[in-house]
């Protein structure tokens, strides 16, 4: 097969500008959060979680720059890479944040627990790429046996109540400055209205919202909003490999509910992606594709990253705007020395988080508009169902803070059995392990819109026994995965309900499904 040469056209320029920016918005978010909600160190978060996440958006976007040059054809659009913006989220706020609030309750100093948490990002991106690598030989097989409602119903209740929330909150917070620039990407986004001289909607967003914040902020009219940003420094870390996620698998044991399927939603939106693409013209082999990005995954976290790539939903629109190879392998190359030489980090501290969360809000829309798109209409209410565990660990994340809920009155409500089970108990159940129990909700919903009432009732089982070891439904308000009797009787009678419900809702169907097939 010919290749073609590398060149750089206004299209790739144009590409270039967008794919940073969704690259930006991802970073700045992860560190808005874990600062600012978690208190988490700043110079663990520049000096040794970018390098490496960045180091693996240079790798993907030079391999899928490299697959499009071995195309041979001159009108070729690589396929777009990135940092997840869903998964890196939830990285954030439930796993690395919380993980550095429990290890400080363990006695671990701050610093300590910073490292600690930066060791079980590390290790959970090596168990993500590790699981992308294989089902990226498996991909067919994941599609026809998840339903699409499960899968992109489970996405979507990230979106709608993490992606999407969370930051209306955070651009509600300077809200002269957030809701501007939220207006102006529905305008441009949503609304697809031109903007003055065809600048991309994102990058005239982030110009306003950064230009009123830094002209009304000094003279104090955004109230308590304006911080002034610290100099520019320059952070030379260099993304080595090192054996520190080793020691981090440890700790990804109560995580694996969340980081498991984190991978599993990558490889199937790999998937979705290399098939708009081949729709646009451009076809790559899916194999290729996910495989790609898992070892950029893979290498990432062995040298220090937090958060994994995968090919960003878009394709034809970046091939749309002009772009061909040149735009990711200038956005590999930007992302990559940014991640090296410290600029990254000063774009992020330098742009506010209200700036930037309306763009993570549009995203959330999107793909919750997707999932009812791409999703047959009798199925709605599966992907409706898959909101609920995704909004009860929205709710638990607010009422696990200490700040908002006193631990000793967080306990006393975990245990008040009074009608029914504890109520915050159930909240957290219900939560715990919510990527996972969106997805066995969903599959059962769909089983029953389609009169498969044995698939749904072995759907059940299936919870069941993901319910009776913690992997979903966990008691334990970390989420932690166990042996049920291993438990304080407390515990276990929470796991029994919850495990014996499934299997009686499965033991129904099933007679359901006798009485259906003529047997009285």
């Amino acid at each position: 097969m010919n290749s073609t040469k590398l060149r750089i056209t206004s299209g790739d320029v144009n590409g270039f500008i967008g794919l940073v920016v969704d690259n930006l918005s991802v970073l700045a978010f992860l560190s808005g959060a874990l600062i600012g909600i978690f208190h988490f160190p700043a110079e663990v978060i520049f000096g040794k979680m970018f390098p490496g996440t960045a180091l693996g958006a240079l790798l993907g976007n030079f391999a899928y720059a490299r697959m499009a040059l071995r195309s041979g054809r001159a009108d070729a659009c690589a396929m777009p890479l990135g940092i997840d913006a869903p998964t890196t989220i939830g990285m954030g706020l439930l796993v690395l944040g919380p993980a550095f609030l429990a290890f400080k309750q363990q006695g671990m100093d701050e610093m300590t627990a910073a490292d600690a948490t930066w060791k079980l990002g590390m290790a959970s991106l090596v168990v993500m790429g590790v699981l992308k690598t294989v089902l990226s030989f498996f991909g067919g097989w994941v599609m026809r046996n998840v339903p699409r409602a499960g899968l992109l119903g489970s996405i979507a209740g990230i979106a709608l109540v993490l992606m999407g929330f969370f930051p209306l909150v955070d651009v509600l917070r300077v809200p002269i400055v957030g809701f501007a620039c939220l207006g102006i990407i529905l305008y441009a986004l949503v609304a697809h209205a031109p903007l003055p001289g065809r600048i991309p909607g994102v990058l005239f967003s982030i110009l306003v919202g950064v230009v009123l914040y830094y002209a009304l902020g000094p003279f104090d009219l955004l109230g308590p909003g304006f911080h002034a940003p610290s100099a520019p420094t320059l952070r030379f870390n260099l993304p080595w490999p090192n054996l520190g996620f080793i020691e981090g698998l440890k700790y990804t044991l109560p995580y694996l509910a969340l980081i498991l399927p984190f991978g599993l939603l990558m490889v199937v939106g790999g998937i979705n992606v290399t098939e708009s693409a081949r729709a646009a013209g451009d076809d790559y082999p899916v194999r290729d594709i996910l495989l790609t990005e898992a070892i950029a995954t893979l290498v990432a976290g062995v040298c220090g990253g937090v958060a994994q790539t995968t090919p960003y939903i878009g394709q034809p629109a970046y091939r749309a705007m002009g772009g061909r190879t040149g735009y990711t392998f200038l956005t590999g190359l930007f992302v990559g020395l940014g991640g090296v030489f410290g600029y990254l980090s000063n774009l992020v501290e330098l742009i506010p988080l209200a700036v930037l969360a309306p763009i993570l809000i549009f995203i959330a829309i999107h793909i919750t508009m997707q999932a009812f798109e791409a999703t047959e209409q009798k199925y709605f209410a599966a992907v409706v169902m898959a909101f609920f565990p995704a909004v009860a660990r929205m709710v638990a994340i607010k009422l696990g803070d200490p700040s908002i809920v006193a631990p000793d009155q967080f306990a006393k409500a975990y245990a008040n059995a009074d009608h029914g089970l504890p109520e915050m108990a159930v909240i957290f159940i219900l939560g715990n392990g919510f990527i996972i129990t969106s997805m066995v909700w969903a599959s059962f919903v769909v089983a029953l819109i389609d009169g498969r009432l044995r698939r749904a009732a072995a759907t059940l089982l299936a919870g069941a026994a993901l319910t009776l070891f913690g992997i979903i439904h966990s008691v334990d308000p970390l989420g932690t995965i166990y042996l049920p009797w291993t438990l304080a009787p407390a515990a276990r009678v929470l796991v029994w309900q919850f495990t014996v419900a499934y299997v009686v809702l499965a033991g129904v169907l099933m007679l359901l499904s006798l009485r259906k097939n003529g047997v009285t």
